[in-house]
């Protein structure tokens, strides 16, 4: 089963930066998201544990270690929300913060976009 995955501009803004083996390795890593969605796990992606359902797509190349944020929506698609090259052990919190913040301002947008069409999302 092949799974939809998008990769927002601020995500793929981060990728066209990388040097290009990091890039070709990340890229590599979206490819294995789309073909095992949920089953994905260590090495290659881990749940951000201070989250609810944010997560993280992980590669190397050399001491490059690079993350890029991700969470599935709607149960339906994977979205690749923002990236960063990792210089500590632990995740900098504020790189969970922007990625949390890109999530919330994509899940408004979609349900602006629902509540235009008009589709099965009741305003209260």
């Amino acid at each position: 089963m092949a799974y939809d995955v998008t990769v927002l501009d601020t995500a793929k803004e981060f990728l066209d930066n990388l040097e290009p083996k990091l890039r070709t390795k990340s890229y590599r890593t979206i490819k294995m998201l789309t073909q095992f969605g949920p089953v994905l796990t260590l090495p290659h992606s881990r749940k951000i544990v201070e989250t609810e359902d944010l997560y993280e797509l992980r590669g190397q190349q050399g001491n490059n270690i690079c993350r890029l944020f991700y969470f599935y929506y709607n149960e339906e698609i994977y979205i690749i929300l923002s990236g960063f090259i990792k210089k500590q052990q632990k995740t900098d919190p504020n790189e969970i913060k922007k990625a949390l913040d890109i999530r919330r301002k994509y899940i408004e947008n979609k349900i602006n976009e629902t509540d235009k069409k008009g589709d099965d999302h009741e305003r209260i």
